[in-house]
Formats: C-alpha cells, sequence, structure tokens
C-alpha cells in the first residue's frame, strides 16, 4: 500500500511539474537576466551578444546586461556562470573551442558541456579563409600542398595561440593533404597577419574580422575559402576544393548562447524563440557584415548533432598533432 501510494505521489507530482512549465514559460523572466560572456569589451563576439541583449531586454521588458568575464581560456566565466542563478536568469555566451577543443586538450576541465549547458541557440558563424601576402609566389592551395609535400617542415603557418581554430585548422589541413608544417605562435592577433603580409608565413587561416584590415589595405591576399560555397562577399574567392586542396576542408568560428542544464524544455524553447526573433532584426544585419559573421540558423537537434561531428573531428585532430594544454 505504502509502494502504491509512493508511486501515486511521485506522479501527481510528475504532473504538476509538467503543468508549471508552460506557467513557468510564460511567466520568464520574472527579474533581470545576466549573459556572461568571455570575451572582451569592443570584440566581434561581445557586439553581438550586446546588441543581443538590447533587443531581449525590449522584448521581456527587464533588464538584460552583459557581464564581461575575459581570461583564463574562458573559465573565469563558466566559472561565475555555474555561481549563479540555475533557473535561467543567467545565461552565457561560449564559443566552438569551449565546446569541441577543450575537452580533448585538457585532462581535467572546471566544466563538462553535456552536464552544465543547455545549448539555446547559436548566434553566428564565421568561415576562415587561407591568407597570403600580396606578392605571395602562392596562386592555390594546390601549390601549397605541392611545395610542403616537396619540402616537409619548411613552410610555415602561424596562429595567435596553441588550440584555437586557426592553429586546429591548420593541423587539419596537415592531416588531410598528408603534409608537415611549421606552427610559428603570435602573442596578438595583428602580429599574427603582419607575419603573413611581410612573408615571414607561408600563410594563416584568418575571418573576415581578423584579417580583413590588412586584406583592405593590400597587404593580404584571399587565396581560398574554407567553406562549402564561396563566401557570398567575395565570389571571385574559390572554396578550398576549388583551389586544389583536400574536399570537405571546412573550419569555421561560431558562438552559442547556453542556460543551465535542467532548465524545463517550455522556458528554454521561449528564450530560444525570442532569441531568434531578435536575430532576425536588420541591426544584426549590419552588426554582421561589420564582423565578417553569418547567420547560423540551425534547430536544437541539428544543432546538437553538429556539434558531436565538430567534437569528434576535432578529437582526431588533437590527437593526431599530439597537441595538449595540460
Amino acid at each position: 500500500m505504502k509502494n502504491k501510494l509512493g508511486t501515486l505521489a511521485a506522479l501527481a507530482a510528475a504532473v504538476l511539474s509538467l503543468a508549471a512549465a508552460p506557467a513557468q514559460a510564460q511567466d520568464y523572466p520574472t527579474r533581470p537576466v545576466r549573459i556572461i560572456t568571455p570575451f572582451p569589451v569592443g570584440s566581434g563576439p561581445e557586439g553581438v551578444v550586446r546588441l543581443l541583449a538590447d533587443k531581449l531586454s525590449r522584448a521581456w521588458g527587464k533588464p538584460v546586461t552583459v557581464e564581461n568575464r575575459p581570461g583564463g581560456n574562458g573559465f573565469i566565466a563558466i566559472d561565475a556562470f555555474k555561481r549563479g542563478a540555475t533557473d535561467g536568469h543567467d545565461l552565457i555566451q561560449l564559443d566552438n573551442v569551449h565546446l569541441v577543443a577543450y575537452p580533448h586538450l585538457f585532462k581535467k576541465l572546471p566544466y563538462e558541456a553535456a552536464r552544465d549547458f543547455e545549448q539555446i541557440d547559436p548566434l553566428f558563424r564565421t568561415n576562415f579563409f587561407f591568407t597570403v601576402a600580396t606578392d605571395s609566389q602562392y596562386k592555390s592551395v594546390g601549390q601549397i600542398v605541392a611545395d610542403a609535400k616537396a619540402n616537409p617542415g619548411k613552410l610555415n603557418y602561424g596562429s595567435w595561440s596553441i588550440g584555437n581554430p586557426v592553429h586546429l585548422g591548420s593541423a587539419l589541413f596537415e592531416s588531410m593533404t598528408g603534409t608537415s608544417m611549421a606552427h610559428v605562435v603570435y602573442k596578438e592577433t595583428t602580429q599574427l597577419y603582419t607575419g603573413v603580409a611581410t612573408n615571414e608565413l607561408s600563410f594563416a587561416l584568418g575571418t573576415l574580422g581578423s584579417a580583413g584590415a590588412l586584406q583592405r589595405a593590400g597587404k593580404l591576399r584571399y587565396l581560398a575559402v574554407a567553406a562549402p560555397a564561396r563566401h557570398p562577399a567575395f565570389p571571385d574567392v574559390p572554396t578550398v576544393a576549388e583551389s586544389g586542396g583536400p574536399a570537405g576542408f571546412e573550419v569555421s568560428g561560431w558562438t552559442t548562447l547556453a542556460a543551465p542544464s535542467g532548465l524545463p524544455r517550455a522556458v528554454t524553447d521561449k528564450i530560444r524563440r525570442d532569441v531568434e526573433k531578435a536575430l532576425a532584426d536588420a541591426d544584426f544585419k549590419t552588426k554582421f557584415a561589420a564582423f565578417g559573421y553569418e547567420p547560423f540558423p540551425v534547430t536544437r537537434d541539428r544543432f546538437e548533432q553538429y556539434v558531436q561531428a565538430e567534437s569528434v573531428r576535432f578529437a582526431s585532430v588533437i590527437k593526431t598533432a599530439k597537441v595538449s594544454l595540460d
């Protein structure tokens, strides 16, 4: 009898919980919302989330603030998020490095993506280009591959740190082409692309935001885009495959908005709907164009599959390249 009563009580609690979820979603948010970002003030990703906060604040009728917690590989921001509200009034901006690279670069992390984060919506993505000096001898990616194969270890590429998309994307390129090149680490992004412009580097992967200033100044040339299709702003720049590189070579950067894990689906669905409505606003087209970003429209299930596939892909790259941040 006691067991039956216990079962009935559990069922009643579950029914009440399900009934409460739509009400929670309808009422959300009930107080100010904080979006924590690991990116510094003035950076492209931070600018996007700050504009999003303004749009959501207007839609929700509650203040939505952005709190910058840069540094420490993003762990400072993630720690602040984990110590914050668990009811959806604290959200966090993450990028692909946090979700698909760091789990394989560190033996121990202060977070577990599946346990700590509920993915809400990808905010944007940006594909990387092969950048070379304007007077570089290379006119195609195929020429880089041929030279690298003929002269193992002679060619070099750069990045601004170990384990970032530029480094791992270049390591992936080595793996897919069966080549071996030298990796040069620069302290700052500006120094990296100046190194390309002055032919200190054979090439470097760069986005329209990171390498665009030198490209517009005539110091750099876009050789190819590491994407499935040509970029609409540069229709004359071929894809890597069209330029004689490996088919299927793709490197992109993206950020996502996440909530604490365990929120009712009705609440996360409401946040997602409102975020997508905000991202569809014309102001974001201007912001995206300024930083070379693109919308990243994808369903929740497809995004989860994409993140998992990217994690598997970069796990292989990191293992092959023997990269570690421990």
